[in-house]
């Protein structure tokens, strides 16, 4: 399926709140994504170094708001067993529908099963790995932790959920800075000022970001023995958080 070059937010009008996973968001997501999240090209390839490293035989890998699927694949070329399965989560039928076509494009052995459901109603079991690539932060504040517990729950030991978010800061300054840098990017990458400020009104209430320490406290607090702040730009992290200490987790240096 070709992709278009994201124009949604062209027009004035936007409603706060509005932004859905549609189908015309589905047409222009991978330029919408490359274009206004700084480091998204690295994190993709590094989630399928993540899963080389944690990946075990006879386990699942759940990606869980896997959009289109790039998170999906990267799993699915990183798990070093041919017996993983990846099971690919998304809510959005039309997201779904064209991750299917990129996924039939794709010769690997291992399995994918694609699953339109609420990730907040699907089971995880037997994971070794679990990814959620910029999802926890359109799940409501107040079932994030019980996503993680039950996300934590159908991990094995020596597991690892990675964990991608648009994030916001305890201090004021940082926080002004930080948003000054990412709309500059955005800039960088051809979005108008009108188009900045009309996503970020549809996206007010809808993508609801947190601090890093709430997230490594939540991640803590639900179980996970140790979290990893492993990238960072501007104000988009990526965290590894370890099931267990197990032989993947490095020990301290002496």
């Amino acid at each position: 399926m070709p992709t278009e070059r994201d124009r949604i937010f062209t027009q004035a009008g936007t409603r706060p709140g509005s932004f859905q996973f549609d189908d015309a968001v589905a047409r222009v997501f991978p330029d919408m994504i490359r274009r206004s999240v700084p480091g998204y090209t690295t994190i993709i390839p590094m989630i399928g170094v993540i899963t080389s490293r944690f990946a075990q035989p006879d386990t699942n890998l759940y990606d869980l708001g896997c959009s289109l699927g790039a998170s999906t694949l990267a799993m699915r070329h990183g798990a070093q067993h041919a017996s993983c399965r990846v099971i690919a989560v998304d809510n959005s039928s039309a997201m779904i529908e064209r991750c299917q076509h990129h996924i039939a494009l794709d010769d690997n052995a291992v399995q994918v099963q694609l699953r339109c459901e609420d990730l907040l109603d699907s089971t995880i079991e037997n994971a070794s790995v679990v990814t959620l690539n910029f999802t926890l932060q359109f799940v409501p504040p107040d079932q994030r932790s019980s996503l993680l517990r039950r996300i934590h729950e159908g991990m094995v030991d020596g597991g690892a959920l990675i964990l991608s978010e648009k994030i916001s800061f305890e201090d004021d300054d940082e926080q002004s800075w930080q948003s000054l840098l990412h709309h500059d990017f955005k800039r960088a990458n051809g979005y108008s000022d009108l188009e900045i400020s009309q996503k970020r009104s549809a996206l007010e209430q809808v993508l609801v970001p947190e601090t890093l320490t709430a997230h490594r406290q939540r991640l803590l607090d639900a179980g996970f023995t140790r979290v990893v702040l492993w990238y960072q730009c501007f104000n988009f992290v990526s965290l590894v958080a370890l099931a267990n200490r197990q032989k993947n987790d490095p020990a301290p240096s002496a």
